[in-house]
């Protein structure tokens, strides 16, 4: 898509009503928009490619550095992919960005995020990935987007998760509904389960 048709593309989305809303809804002026889409890929050596991309668009035009941002014009347009194995342990990772806000600059921390290969998404994974692409040492949406994308991975893998599994599933105790003493493991993973045990 080109520059002139993202424009279209994006003004429209601005444009859009959404159904019926009550009057002083329809008065409203839409300034900012934040769209995250990820997907999650079988590739045929076994492991998953998982993508994410983050756009954040302005409802108005906005004075940039490099001059003037035309409305529905991304200020951000970035790119992960997150290559996992069945562990979920990442085997690459690539990040590009189309649209930032300090051309020339903004792009010069993406190949930090290649230093995510070798990590597991496991329980402690957000430490490692603020430990590493934290604050300067990373870009804040580049960041955010780890998090969403290595989400989607879990999800992209679980569909294939076997109960009689020989390794621990790596979501266990990742949240309040899969705790390992919880009624959702003593179903669903009973060869997991600690139900009963304090």
């Amino acid at each position: 898509m080109g520059n002139a048709e993202q424009r279209h593309h994006y003004a429209g989305i601005f444009s859009e009503k959404g159904g019926a809303m009550k009057d002083e809804q329809e008065q409203r002026q839409l300034l900012h928009r934040r769209v995250i889409e990820v997907n999650g890929y079988a590739r045929p050596d076994g492991w998953y490619d998982v993508e994410g991309v983050l756009r954040d668009v302005k409802g108005h035009d906005v004075d940039m550095t490099e001059g003037c941002l035309p409305a529905g014009t991304p200020i951000h347009d970035m790119f992960l992919r997150l290559t996992v194995d069945d562990a979920l342990m990442i085997c690459e990772a690539e990040a590009r960005m189309t649209s930032r806000p300090y051309p020339g600059t903004c792009e010069k921390i993406v190949p930090e995020y290649s230093s995510l290969k070798g990590v597991t998404i496991a329980p402690g994974f957000t430490r490692i990935v603020r430990n590493r692409l934290g604050g300067i040492h990373g870009c804040t949406h580049l960041t955010e987007l780890v998090g969403v994308v290595a989400t989607v991975a879990f999800q992209t893998r679980y569909g294939t998760l076997s109960p009689e599994m020989k390794e621990r599933p790596p979501h266990l105790d990742g949240c309040h509904a899969l705790a390992s003493t919880g009624e959702v493991v003593a179903r669903f993973y009973p060869h997991w389960s600690r139900a009963g045990v304090e």
